[in-house]
């Protein structure tokens, strides 16, 4: 006698969207020195129908919220966590700017761990690229 396998959530997860015909969920990473790009890529997703999630706060531009540094460090944390989560719920990444850092290479590793599709502005930077082209 055999059992069915159970899903993962991962897998009950998708199965859902799928059946609530939810769209294309993309997540948006990036260096938040290219916030103006950011708004752009969530622009003409969003126009093209796709559910876009990406950071919210530019911690580099100073604001009440992150202004006590206790404040700024715990906030750092709860912000890379909620980030990674956007990650795990969307279908895909897209990756804004001509630079990655420290924080967007980690992003990067962190999908490319979960099977993510991974796009890129500027392909150039994908810690993965060799320089090579592809040919058809």
């Amino acid at each position: 006698m055999s059992y069915p396998q159970l899903q993962t959530p991962a897998e009950r997860l998708c199965a859902g969207m799928l059946g609530l015909n939810i769209p294309e969920i993309v997540a948006i990473c990036g260096s938040t020195r290219f916030m103006d790009a950011m708004n752009e890529a969530d622009r003409e997703l969003t126009w093209a129908g796709r559910i876009v999630v990406r950071p919210g706060c530019d911690m580099k531009t100073p604001h009440p919220l992150w202004a006590d540094p206790a404040d700024a460090d715990a906030g750092k944390q709860r912000l890379d966590d909620l980030h990674r989560a956007k990650i795990r719920l969307a279908w895909r990444v897209l990756v804004v700017g001509d630079y990655i850092g420290d924080s967007t290479r980690a992003e990067i590793a962190y999908a490319r761990s979960l099977g993510k599709r991974i796009d890129f502005t500027h392909p150039e930077v994908d810690p993965a690229f060799d320089g090579r082209t592809e040919t058809p």
